[in-house]
């Protein structure tokens, strides 16, 4: 496992450094930065070389070290605290944005079925608050202006989409969007994309 890799195996890899205190973030299942820099701390702590991947050495010690995750350690519902939702996400099956929460919550009928860690775009590309719906979803796209990976698109406004993003996996909130709405989870964004309809309520605000 290393830097750029993407599994299920590393979802847990993270689970197991989270509980030894040495990420803080929950696991996304992308080997990105963060996670880098906890095997290597990892690493130096326990006398292997700090290459910052894990061969097999460095992944016996992990186990060894901590317990086999549950899955709440391994897909919590966010690990940013749901804003309160906006009056517009009470009623129907929404995907409700907050900006100021930075949180994507799924709800029908007024109830949140699941919760997600999201970023926007920069202030020269900024996403569209407002009600929309889903126009349309895709769920292999490549952005046709940034030429760009966009998995489990689904657009709600001129191109603005709700989708995964490795970028946002990897460096978290350093870098933005160009507008769309990403999130960094993507086998939990693969189970909303099957739940989510052409039609449903996207409300985002502040």
């Amino acid at each position: 496992m290393a830097n750029g890799d993407e599994s299920e195996q590393i979802r847990e890899l993270q689970a197991r450094l989270k509980q030894l205190k040495l990420m803080s973030v929950a696991p996304t299942g992308f080997y990105g930065s963060k996670t880098t820099a906890a095997v290597k701390t990892f690493q130096s702590g326990h006398g292997l070389p700090a290459t910052g991947s894990v061969d097999a050495a460095t992944w016996k010690s992990v186990q060894g070290g901590s317990r086999k995750p549950t899955e709440a350690e391994l897909r919590p519902p966010t690990t940013i605290e749901v804003d309160t939702p906006d009056p517009r996400c009470m009623q129907g099956r929404v995907m409700c944005i907050s900006k100021e929460s930075r949180t994507l919550a799924w709800m029908i009928d007024g109830k949140i079925v699941s919760s997600f860690d999201v970023r926007f775009g920069s202030e020269n590309t900024p996403t569209r608050e407002g009600e929309f719906k889903v126009e349309w979803k895709a769920k292999d796209w490549t952005s046709t202006i940034y030429h760009t990976p966009m998995p489990y698109s689904m657009f709600f406004s001129q191109g603005q989409a709700v989708h995964y993003s490795s970028d946002f996996a990897a460096r978290g909130y350093s870098g933005a969007s160009h507008g769309c709405v990403n999130v960094r989870d993507k086998g939990k964004l693969a189970a909303l994309f099957d739940q989510v309809t052409v039609g449903d309520k996207v409300v985002v605000y502040w």
